[in-house]
């Protein structure tokens, strides 16, 4: 498989300062593959989907590197022609589905105005592929749910509604930031087992951010691990979990609670590990700013 986005070099800092937020970023996304973004809170793993579609808040400021999507460096265009190239080709399935749909607003009007307003759809057929894409989602009775209001339907359903929303313009990459933090355990398993029936059908790339690594073992190809803005590892899911490359990653492993080991203690991440990969961060920043 080829890439369909490469990320090189990203920093980003607090816009006037010199605090780095983003550490000299590379992640590659092959094109029809799932790729992890783990870490804890805090760790930058939004913050990098934000950059890739280019949503990042006003007062971050990219300072170097590219994001090239589909052969294309986004951070080198113009701001137009940015939105437009990443509103065809790229989705984003957020965290919150209350938050993230308009309250005043139908459920069928927040489907297709992007197949309106982006792919120049007419509403005919917009509609049709709305109506399409909720059933493909097991919403019943799509018609009847495009006109209800969001506060109509469930968390479960309003989630279902924002995935089938990301679908609808077969994008060929979705950005998932963490789409099940809102949802009850038993929901969380059926969003995340219709998402992954959802990308091998349509073949879509697919960066999902999550600090969850049982999400990862499930649905991911590959993964990287971020503490503080930088990558501390990148492998396959395969190769992480028979054994990680650094000391945090393995930290990390160590801390995630086992089914199989219901009474056993958690292991929080040791102070030795944090200072060790802390230290790695001062240096390369001292690096930096000495360049800069």
């Amino acid at each position: 498989m080829s890439a369909f986005l490469e990320i090189r070099r990203l920093s980003a800092r607090l816009r006037g300062t010199p605090h780095r937020l983003l550490r000299s970023v590379d992640i590659c996304v092959e094109a029809g593959a799932v790729r992890g973004l783990v870490g804890e809170s805090g760790a930058g793993k939004s913050m990098i989907g934000k950059a890739v579609l280019g949503v990042l808040p006003k007062v971050v400021e990219v300072v170097e590197g590219a994001i090239v999507l589909d052969g294309d460096d986004l951070l080198a265009m113009p701001p137009a022609e940015r939105r437009r190239l990443v509103g065809a080709k790229t989705a984003m399935i957020p965290q919150d589905p209350l938050t993230a749909l308009n309250p005043s607003r139908r459920i069928g009007p927040q489907i297709t105005d992007r197949l309106t307003d982006i792919l120049g759809w007419t509403k005919a057929r917009a509609a049709t592929r709305a109506a399409e894409v909720l059933e493909e989602v097991r919403i019943p009775e799509p018609a009847r749910v495009m006109r209800l209001y969001p506060h109509e339907l469930s968390g479960g359903m309003r989630q279902r509604v924002l995935i089938a929303a990301a679908f609808a313009a077969e994008p060929k990459l979705i950005v998932a930031d963490e789409p099940t933090t809102a949802l009850d355990v038993t929901v969380q398993k059926q969003i995340l087992r219709l998402i992954s029936e959802m990308q091998a059908r349509h073949g879509t790339a697919l960066l999902f951010v999550t600090h969850d690594l049982g999400v990862v073992a499930k649905i991911c190809d590959s993964l990287s691990v971020l503490y503080a803005g930088k990558v501390v590892e990148d492998t396959s899911v395969e190769r992480f979990f028979a054994g990680p490359a650094h000391p945090y990653s393995a930290a990390l492993l160590q801390a995630t609670p086992r089914h199989t080991d219901p009474a056993g203690s958690l292991m929080p991440v040791s102070r030795a590990v944090l200072d060790s990969v802390t230290a790695e961060i001062a240096e390369a920043d001292a690096g930096w700013v000495s360049h800069g």
